[in-house]
């Protein structure tokens, strides 16, 4: 039994689907029309392959006696958007398993993918886990690492980790469905839980230092709504950036000091930030030299 979303439950329900695991059904999510949707269907590949496919507005009591008919072995849940009550969970004998988008204990919870670019970390990855109540907080059973460096967006970084899930299950789902699975214990109090991440999140506070700003435009651009600032009092979202210095300061954070090479280098807390693509609100994105300008009465700050 399947409650799969995005590109990465589409990966991982091919894989399935290579090994001949008979799937029972899917659960699904209906696309957001507000969302840029850029991610394959799992639905349609479902349909494809005869599977049938249901799409909740939320897990009721409904649903879990539509499970419990279907008599599931395993419950597998690839990034399903809502969290299965233990109701459910034990409705599989063999065991109900998560993969979340992260290094187990460490990021639990909403968008792990784009917290570890605005926290600065080196290295990403993936876990298969047991469920239980509390959010990706059960025994682990495999986990697979990735590097991240400067180039790596939200988007290339989840790009990274999709086959990574998808290599996953080709190698432990035969060891989960004949009871030879691994089983290693959480320590939750290494670890680190962060929520949904709100549209003010992205907004960029030029005290910070460059490497920070920096990381917060990384993991919020494209397909994600945005980083933010302002700029002549309209709000102004940046696409792309990198770092022009990492210590130092030549102007108060939020000024704009000049150009610099393809873009616009703008003064943090500690170093500066080159803007490379932007957006004023109500107009197209463009290069942010043609948006902002170096002279003083285009001068950006942010709003504290």
């Amino acid at each position: 039994m399947l409650f799969a979303y995005h590109d990465t439950g589409y990966a991982c329900v091919e894989a399935l689907l290579d090994l001949g695991a008979p799937i029972a059904a899917l659960f699904t999510h209906e696309d957001d029309p507000h969302e840029e949707i850029w991610w394959r269907s799992c639905a349609d590949l479902a349909r494809r392959n005869s599977i049938p496919v249901f799409t909740p507005e939320k897990v009721t009591e409904d649903t879990i006696a539509q499970v419990a008919s279907l008599a599931p072995k395993v419950i597998y849940s690839i990034y399903y958007r809502f969290l299965l009550p233990d109701a459910l969970l034990a409705l599989a004998p063999m065991g109900a398993y998560n993969l979340h988008g992260s290094l187990l204990p460490r990021y639990r919870g909403r968008a792990p993918v784009n917290w570890v670019l605005v926290n600065g970390e080196r290295e990403g990855g993936v876990t298969l886990h047991h469920m239980v109540a509390r959010a990706d907080a059960g025994d682990i059973v495999a986990q697979r690492t990735v590097a991240i460096d400067d180039n790596d967006t939200a988007l290339t970084l989840y790009r990274k980790l999709v086959p990574l899930g998808a290599e996953i299950f080709r190698e432990y789902h035969p060891l989960i469905v004949s009871g030879r699975a691994p089983r290693i214990r959480q320590d939750l109090s290494k670890g680190s839980y962060f929520g949904r991440r709100r549209p003010e999140d992205g907004r960029i506070d030029w005290r910070w230092p460059a490497r920070r700003v920096f990381n917060l435009v990384r993991a919020v651009t494209h397909p994600y709504p945005g980083a933010f600032c302002f700029a002549s009092g309209r709000k102004m979202l940046v696409w792309e950036a990198k770092i022009g210095a990492e210590m130092g300061r030549r102007g108060e954070p939020g000024e704009i000091i000049g150009e610099r090479g393809d873009g616009v280098e703008v003064a943090a807390g500690e170093g500066s930030v080159i803007l490379i693509r932007v957006q004023i609100e109500g107009g197209a994105e463009t290069s942010a030299r043609s948006a902002t300008g170096t002279d003083a009465a285009t001068r950006m700050r942010a709003i504290l």
